[in-house]
């Protein structure tokens, strides 16, 4: 299986960010455009997820339905309407999605959990120190 990440852009925090793509989701669903149709779409469509990146970690998931078109040539990424919180792991932030393997993607917090995320901060040192 093979997801994507994205940045999370404009949302400050993650409760934001829940709360938009919550909206989003009862307004008629979530589309987000991109330029270009990922290669590998046939592998991620209704199997994948997007994955959110705030402050250096990956924090969230949004189960990616398919692909569609858009205006301008533009290629939509078709989202579900549940996000679900994911056990934080660091991830570089970049421009547009990236590809993000199976194998490195975090599991998902269990029902309530969300309080157990951790400052971004204290989460990258006890990753640099190998204790998360």
């Amino acid at each position: 299986m093979l997801h994507l990440t994205k940045v999370a852009f404009g949302a400050p925090s993650l409760d934001y960010l829940l709360e938009r793509l919550a909206e989003r989701a009862a307004s008629g669903g979530i589309a987000l455009t991109t330029r270009n149709l990922p290669k590998r779409h046939a592998e991620i469509a209704g199997k994948g997820s997007l994955f959110w990146i705030m402050k250096h970690q990956l924090v969230a998931r949004t189960p990616i339905l398919g692909f569609g078109e858009a205006e301008g040539g533009r290629v939509a990424i078709l989202l579900g309407a549940e996000t679900r919180i994911v056990h934080p792991a660091p991830k570089r932030a970049h421009q547009g999605w990236r590809y993000l393997e199976a194998a490195d993607a975090p599991a998902d917090l269990a029902e309530g959990a969300a309080q157990a995320i951790l400052p971004p901060a204290l989460a990258r040192e006890l990753a640099s120190l190998a204790l998360l």
